[in-house]
């Protein structure tokens, strides 16, 4: 049984997703919990449900029969059923998180994201999988979102898992204050450090913030004797070009022959998330298709290791 006395006041984090016998995230077999909330707005984000710190509604039209028992149900008057008969949402109505129109709906069109869980909750799901995590070296992974948009509680979930012996890592974009990096990092086994583009003007093209927060805690984590490993999201013509590619390494080359400096992860674009937007009624903001060749990935996997750097293509 893990123990945990809680300092803060059963505070509840905002979570939208646990995730069982985890795979990539880490090594080993691991639980991946996701945290609620995000300070980049990538084009291309694969969780959209993961942004916003409030109950959302995913709703499925194609499965909808109008029926209308979540009219009824809803206790804010979110869904109404208008004068065609059809379904709608109000989103600017806040979801109280009840589930009730969920619960109505028979044809699971209807599905709400968010949840508030303590650490203590939180300690009680890792702790259902310690078996596998000691059998494979696995552990827990926080992801989101961005985990440490909720820092206290991030480092919280961290410190009882590593007081524990449970391997610890967290999926981060890297912007946040320095001396919240700087103090889950002490319970960290593992970063998994996105590093999106060097080009500052570019990544805020692309997601809506600067870097140059990202690349000094960064230069932190490495400088400091921290684990890190580098991720990286291809997309075509937008980061993957020979001159990007070797700006990065040019980045990371006075690092690469740390002990901590753990590699380099290649993450090729993919559309998985594309329906959650139609499902959240928003719109998916990257155009065209993005996504590398087999040869095109391969090649940066090539010129990466022709610097004597750590790579490999992470296929999901």
């Amino acid at each position: 049984m893990l123990n945990y006395n809680a300092t803060t006041n059963d505070e509840k984090a905002w979570i939208f997703n646990i995730q069982k016998y985890n795979m990539y995230d880490g090594p080993g077999i691991r639980t991946l919990v996701f945290f609620k909330g995000c300070p980049l707005r990538c084009k291309w984000c694969s969780n959209p449900e993961g942004l916003e710190q409030k109950y959302q509604i995913l709703y499925k039209r194609d499965l909808c029969k109008n029926c209308g028992a979540c009219v009824s149900a809803c206790p804010v008057g979110i869904h109404s059923i208008n004068k065609a008969g059809k379904h709608e949402i109000n989103r600017s109505i806040e979801c109280i998180g009840c589930r009730k129109c969920m619960d109505s709906c028979i044809e699971e069109a209807i599905s709400v994201v968010g949840e508030r869980k303590t650490v203590k909750e939180l300690l009680q799901i890792v702790e259902e999988d310690e078996a596998f995590y000691t059998i494979s070296g696995g552990g827990v992974t926080l992801g989101g979102g961005e985990a440490l948009m909720q820092p206290e509680l991030a480092y919280e979930l961290l410190k009882t898992c590593k007081q524990e012996g449970i391997n610890t890592a967290i999926e981060t974009c890297g912007h946040t204050k320095h001396e919240s990096i700087m103090k889950v990092a002490e319970f960290t086994d593992l970063f998994l450090y996105d590093l999106k583009h060097i080009d500052s003007d570019k990544h805020y093209q692309y997601t809506n913030v600067k870097n140059e927060v990202i690349l000094k805690n960064l230069k932190s984590l490495l400088g400091n004797g921290y684990n890190v490993k580098i991720r990286m999201p291809l997309l075509k013509d937008v980061n993957d070009s020979e001159a990007e590619i070797k700006e990065v390494i040019d980045f990371l080359m006075p690092y690469r022959d740390f002990k901590n400096f753990k590699g380099i992860d290649l993450l090729p674009y993919h559309k998985m998330g594309v329906n959650k937007y139609k499902q959240l009624d928003k719109e998916y903001q990257i155009k065209g298709e993005l996504a590398l060749s087999e040869i095109e990935l391969e090649k940066l996997e090539s010129l990466i290791s022709r610097y004597d750097f750590p790579v490999s293509i992470i296929r999901h």
